[in-house]
């Protein structure tokens, strides 16, 4: 059974080795599982556009990417459905897999590489594998609002009625009783003014 993430492996067998070379591609990744926060997201099912051009360097590949998707989620104030465009542009190099090493230099050179891309974190292919789910989910989760809203003024909701502000009156008001006082409404002072 494949696995989520497999939707994201690109193959790059068509694309010399040689330093200079350059190909573009143009495809839709259907997503098996949301992707985004909790509160908006690209849902499952739902396309991630790439425009993608790979070129071959001495180091590896270089992957320059314009990708774009529609995020659903709702108004963090009233609660409405929203729909956000997301174009991003992503750049990554992922380095060769490192050659085996024979000799002693060639094996103290690796392990010097090795503790480099610890550090850096690099991206690695996995033979002409280049598993894009990484930068992708960084760039659409980065674009995403942590507060989304239907509008910049949105209002929100009525807390006494829970009708949205914006379809009431503007003199739209509930009279709150603080709940201590409530036994007391039903008395009323005198009508002549005089004591009780």
């Amino acid at each position: 059974m494949a696995r989520p993430s497999d939707v994201f492996l690109f193959n790059s067998h068509d694309l010399p080795r040689r330093p200079g070379e350059m190909k573009e591609y143009s495809f839709d990744i259907t997503i098996p599982e949301r992707v985004g926060i909790d509160v908006i997201a690209v849902l499952p099912g739902e396309d991630i556009h790439c425009e993608m051009r790979l070129e071959s360097v001495s180091q590896g590949v270089l992957v320059s990417a314009e990708i774009s998707a529609i995020a659903d989620g709702e108004c963090m104030r009233c609660l409405e459905p929203i729909e956000l465009d997301i174009n991003r542009h992503i750049q990554e190099l992922y380095r060769y897999e490192p050659q085996k090493a024979h000799t002693k230099a060639e094996r103290k050179r690796a392990r010097e590489e090795e503790d480099d891309l610890d550090e850096d974190d690099d991206l690695m292919m996995d033979g002409d594998i280049i598993n894009l789910e990484t930068p992708i989910r960084d760039a659409i989760v980065l674009d995403l609002p942590i507060n989304p809203l239907c509008a910049l003024d949105c209002q929100g909701l009525c807390p006494g009625c829970g009708v949205k502000f914006s379809a009431l009156a503007p003199d739209h008001a509930h009279e709150l009783i603080d709940p201590r006082w409530a036994g007391l409404q039903g008395l009323s002072a005198p009508e002549d003014g005089g004591p009780a």
